[in-house]
């Protein structure tokens, strides 16, 4: 059964920085992609960024490009996502999501089926 455990997430003043985990279980896929995503209340799912399996290509959205970065650590089948230089509309639900198997394509634009349960990021002074 595949698993997304997220976590990380906290309260985090104007400024500073989280390191965001994506700990992945239960899949034997060798060309994958996966995801990071947030969503604001009131506001619609946004993806991040994105990273592929096969290459270790990685992809981030306009607004967020400069501020994240999205590495892995293979041995722990985690993924990471650092967000640097928080601002107050960084605040949102932020999940992971599983996509596989994939052809790759560029960009981060595969559907994804599996979802971890989210991790909340407040920045708040």
């Amino acid at each position: 059964q595949v698993q997304l455990v997220e976590s990380g997430g906290g309260l985090v003043q104007p400024g500073g920085s989280l390191r965001l985990s994506c700990a992945v279980s239960g899949f034997t896929l060798d060309y994958y992609a996966i995801g990071w995503f947030r969503q604001a209340p009131g506001k619609e799912r946004e993806g991040v960024s994105c990273i592929i399996s096969s290459d270790g290509s990685t992809y981030y959205a306009d607004s967020v490009k400069g501020r994240f970065a999205i590495s892995r650590d293979n041995a722990k089948n985690t993924v990471y996502l650092q967000i640097y230089s928080l601002k107050p509309e960084d605040t949102a639900v932020y999940y992971c999501a599983l996509a596989g198997p994939i052809a790759t394509m560029g960009g981060c634009g595969y559907e994804y089926e599996y979802w971890g349960q989210g991790t909340q990021v407040t920045v708040s002074s």
